[in-house]
């Protein structure tokens, strides 16, 4: 009996799973546009999964996305922290509003260059009645995986649904 029970969980999380990346799609596809600054950034992310607290995603980088010196601009690093944080935020019940940035930390540990595939892995730690506290890792994929971790974020939004 107890098999049938977990399988039976298991078809339940991949069906959620699958509602929530639906989600987030549809979410990245309507706001994108809505943004200046996301869309010119983030108009090629690619959402790859997506379960309660929890979204990945890759994106190329162009000269869009490339500082004076050849690598990743810091500016460029932390609109994706601001923006994946507030899509970690829509898994937790399927929001749409995620709310307003309070807080946002970026720490910067490599670079990547144009060209070059990062990974966006962001996860929400506590959506509250008020704040949501978010973590972002941002990391150069080699060879069709995550490597080497270019920037780590935090992010606090406030979060109180209307």
């Amino acid at each position: 009996m107890g098999s049938v029970e977990q399988g039976s969980s298991a078809v339940e999380s991949s069906n959620d799973e699958a509602v929530i990346k639906s989600h987030i799609e549809e979410l990245t596809a309507t706001q994108l546009p809505n943004s200046a600054i996301y869309n010119f950034l983030l108009s090629d992310v690619r959402i790859r999964s997506a379960s309660k607290g929890s979204v990945t995603a890759r994106l190329t980088l162009t000269r869009n996305h490339i500082n004076s010196g050849g690598g990743i601009h810091g500016a460029v690093s932390a609109a994706i922290v601001d923006w994946a944080g507030g899509m970690a935020i829509a898994t937790w019940d399927l929001r749409r509003r995620t709310g307003v940035s309070v807080d946002i930390h970026v720490t910067y540990l490599s670079s990547a260059a144009e060209g070059d595939e990062i990974e966006i892995t962001a996860t929400a730690d506590k959506v509250g009645g008020t704040l949501a506290f978010t973590r972002v890792v941002i990391s150069k994929v080699v060879d069709g995986e995550a490597g080497p971790v270019i920037a780590n974020g935090s992010h606090t939004k406030y979060a109180k649904q209307r």
